[in-house]
């Protein structure tokens, strides 16, 4: 049986961008990661997985909840650096 790191470790993703998937689509985690896995192998998927990070930042925003946009805008940085768009 496979654990929840087991299938983290064969995605392309962290687990915070799991979790910024999870949340902006109210989804389980497992689910988000199965969705985050394809979206980061087809061609729209990198700048739609910036968006919902995105998305979710200015929810946080709305929210006043200054330490979740703060941890958000690092998972942004990092997800941008490892899956550029070419």
């Amino acid at each position: 049986m496979l654990t929840f790191e087991d299938c983290l470790g064969l995605c392309d993703l962290t687990e915070e961008e799991v979790d910024a998937i999870a949340e902006h689509e109210h989804v389980p985690e497992m689910v988000a990661m199965e969705l985050g896995n394809y979206l980061v192998h087809t061609e729209k998927g990198v700048p739609r997985i910036s968006r919902i990070i995105v998305e979710d930042i200015e929810l946080a925003e709305s929210r006043g909840d200054r330490d979740r946009v703060l941890r958000l805008k690092l998972v942004l940085k990092h997800f941008v650096e490892t899956h550029p768009v070419v």
